[in-house]
C-alpha cells in the first residue's frame, strides 16, 4: 500500500517495539543525585512509553529493564532496581490491567527472590486475558541466553527421540524464543547515546530497523518517541514523514 508523504496510517506504523532503556545513571549523575535517582525516574518514562504505545494501538513494546550482565553493577544499585521491579509488580500492574495491557516478563527469573518470582505468577495471571497492549519486561535476560534455551529445548526432544538433529529448522528454533507468538519485531530503540544492542533480543532483531538517539531515558517523552517512530516509517515504507504528524495520527486517538 503506497501512501502519500502528508499522510500516517496505523498500518504504517511499527507492530512490535523495543527500547533499550539507557541512561538513567548518567542522567541523575548530570544532576548531581546518585544513579538510583536516575533509574526511579526512569520509571515514568516507562509509564508514558506504555501510555504512548497504547493509544497508538501498538501490538507490543518489549522492555530491558534488567540483563544478565547488569548483576556486575554496585550492590545498591542492582538492589534499587529489584525494588523498583517488585514496586513495579505491586503497584503498577494494577493500573495496567486496569487499562487492559498484557504483561509478561522474559528472562531467566531463577536468580530473583522467591517473593520476586511469586509476584511475576501473580501479575502475568492477572492480564493474561487483556487483549490491548502486550507489554514484555526483560528482566535478566540475554540475547544469547534465549537462544541457547531454545536449542536446549529441541535437543531435549532429540533426547527424547521426538525429532531428528536433521530435522531442525529455523522456524522450530524460532518458535522456541520468547514472543513467538507475537508479531515480529520491527523497531528498536537504544536510548543514551551507544550505538549497540548489547545481547538483547539478538534472534529477534535480525529485520528490525534500529534507531539511536542521544537523548537519556528519563528524557524519552512523546515526541522523541514520535520521532522514532517518523524515521521507522520512512525508512519501512520509503515515504517521507515527521514526528509533527505521528503526533497528530496520536491526537486523534485520544
Amino acid at each position: 500500500m503506497i501512501l502519500s508523504s502528508d499522510t500516517v496510517s496505523q498500518q504504517s506504523l511499527p507492530k512490535h517495539i523495543a527500547i533499550i532503556m539507557d541512561g538513567n545513571g548518567r542522567w541523575a549523575q548530570q544532576r548531581g543525585k546518585p544513579r538510583v535517582f536516575g533509574h526511579k525516574k526512569g520509571v515514568d518514562a516507562v509509564r508514558r512509553a506504555v501510555q504512548f504505545c497504547s493509544r497508538l494501538e501498538i501490538s507490543s513494546l518489549t522492555l530491558f529493564a534488567f540483563s544478565s550482565e547488569n548483576w556486575r553493577r554496585p550492590e545498591d544499585e542492582v538492589s534499587t532496581l529489584m525494588e523498583l521491579f517488585l514496586l513495579v509488580l505491586t503497584k503498577e500492574v494494577k493500573k495496567l490491567h486496569k487499562n487492559n495491557v498484557k504483561l509478561q516478563i522474559i528472562g531467566d527469573l531463577a536468580r530473583f527472590s522467591a517473593k520476586l518470582q511469586q509476584r511475576v505468577v501473580e501479575a502475568q495471571a492477572l492480564t493474561k486475558d487483556n487483549q490491548g497492549l502486550c507489554l514484555n519486561i526483560a528482566a535478566n535476560y540475554g540475547g544469547r541466553w534465549d537462544i541457547m534455551q531454545a536449542a536446549k529445548k529441541l535437543a531435549a526432544d532429540v533426547e527424547q527421540g521426538n525429532l531428528q538433529s536433521s530435522d531442525i529448522t529455523e522456524d522450530m528454533l524460532s518458535a522456541n524464543i520468547s514472543m513467538a507468538e507475537q508479531a515480529p519485531l520491527d523497531l528498536l530503540i537504544r536510548t543514551g547515546g551507544d550505538l549497540r544492542i548489547s545481547n538483547f533480543l539478538l534472534w529477534q532483531a535480525a529485520y528490525a530497523e534500529l534507531y539511536f538517539t542521544e537523548t537519556l531515558w528519563p528524557d524519552f517523552d512523546d515526541e522523541a518517541f514520535a520521532n522514532a517512530i517518523a524515521c521507522y516509517v520512512s525508512r519501512e515504507r520509503r515515504f517521507g514523514c515527521t514526528g509533527e504528524q505521528i503526533k497528530q495520527l496520536l491526537s486523534q486517538v485520544k
